[in-house]
């Protein structure tokens, strides 16, 4: 009859994960949680990023298209632009379409010539922009 000693005990690498020695395994284990808290960090920005950022870009008066459209017209200094919605499945990235029309300074740093844009400030330049137009189709429709 063998019974076995209560000194032997397993191996405590053997509880690690692949590729851990016991040395590092602490670190691996602090590394772990580190990472884990960013990721649910990041997670949670990304959750109330979208949409603080309509409400101060005017979301309740303009829909997210809007928004989308008027930043389009204000970044690249072209009032044709859209916003397509929904977009083909298939189409190009949204910037490989060949907007020229950016009075940037383009270097190794490039500098942006549209102003910053303040709180609910879209929706001011949207109301404007459609005041111009309703002026310039009544002016164009009455001889």
């Amino acid at each position: 009859m063998t019974m076995s000693s209560p000194t032997t005990e397993k191996d405590p690498a053997s509880d690690l994960p692949p590729g851990t020695t016991p040395y590092y395994a602490n670190m691996h284990k602090w590394i772990k949680r580190a990472v884990l808290v960013c990721l649910i960090a990041l997670v949670i920005e990304g959750a109330f990023t979208l949409p603080f950022m309509a409400v101060y870009y005017g979301y309740p008066t303009l829909s997210l298209t809007e928004i989308c459209s008027e930043l389009l017209k204000v970044r690249y200094s072209d009032d044709t632009l859209e916003c397509k919605f929904p977009y083909p499945p298939l189409g190009p990235p949204e910037g490989a379409e060949g907007k020229d029309t950016a009075q940037d300074q383009w270097g190794i740093q490039p500098v942006p010539k549209y102003h910053r844009l303040g709180f609910r400030e879209l929706v001011r330049i949207h109301e404007e922009r459609l005041a111009r137009q309703a002026t310039e189709q009544h002016g164009a429709t009455t001889p």
